[in-house]
């Protein structure tokens, strides 16, 4: 009769098992296409101008506050003039009363990229990555994210959190910086599929793929994931040590 390990008998863990190989990145992308056929980008917007805003709006703030608060916005400032000639401190009131976070610091990119719209674009949003990310609160995501959603013409591929930690999940990238994993993604991935590898890894990331007690045991691409069923600490960020306290006289 075999012995039981000690993780069996209450002692030590067993070691967990080696990573498997993953499959062919492009194989494993059609197959979450096929689990997410409604994949898009869930942050609402009517044109170029609210979804580029609203993208800068939602830096560390979820979509779902995101779209609650901009109906708002854009009913009392519904274009790029109207908001460049707004006060930043009353549109820091509105998102604050409308309970975003960072509220100040949002309020005076997203006036400081409607005025450059007007000054250098004549109110439109540019197509280019490289005029994008000179706007205030303009990254390379929020860029790829117009460009991709709005123009569907994403020059890279955009790296948010779920990208990220799925990115690392499935052994597409071994880095934690987001210009590298962008890089690897480009590599492994024509500019066709780009903007929506980066909505459909979103949705399995937001659904099965947690940060937190990934749903393996329903996933449908497990088979295919190395690290299936030892997912829990890949592509995520280390815990915070805990702050010290000052001793007491």
């Amino acid at each position: 009769m075999k012995r039981p390990s000690k993780a069996a008998r209450g002692g030590e863990p067993a070691a967990a098992a080696p990573a498997r190989p993953g499959a062919p990145p492009q194989a494993t992308f059609a197959r979450l296409r096929a689990l997410h056929p409604d994949a898009h980008c869930e942050i609402d917007h009517r044109s170029a101008f609210e979804l580029l805003v609203a993208t800068v709006l939602s830096a560390q703030t979820t979509d779902v506050l995101v779209n609650k608060v901009t109906p708002h916005l854009f009913g009392a400032y519904p274009d790029a003039r109207a908001l460049a000639g707004a006060d930043p401190a009353e549109i820091g009131a509105l998102l604050r009363r409308l309970g975003m976070g960072m509220f100040n610091q949002k309020a005076r990119n997203i006036v400081g990229l409607a005025r450059g719209l007007i000054e250098r674009h004549g109110g439109e949003v540019p197509r280019t990555l490289a005029e994008l990310v000179k706007l205030p609160g303009v990254g390379r995501k929020t860029a790829n994210v117009v460009l991709g959603v709005a123009f569907g013409a994403p020059e890279g591929v955009v790296v948010d959190t779920h990208v990220q930690r799925l990115a690392q999940r499935l052994g597409w990238t071994t880095s934690d910086k987001p210009e590298q994993i962008e890089r690897d993604l480009g590599a492994l991935f024509p500019q066709r599929d780009r903007d929506m590898l980066s909505h459909t890894l979103v949705f399995h990331g937001r659904r099965i793929c947690f940060a937190r007690k990934p749903a393996c045991g329903g996933c449908g691409i497990s088979d295919a994931c190395p690290s299936a069923f030892r997912a829990e600490n890949v592509g995520r960020k280390p815990p915070r040590p805990p702050r010290r306290r000052d001793a007491q006289p």
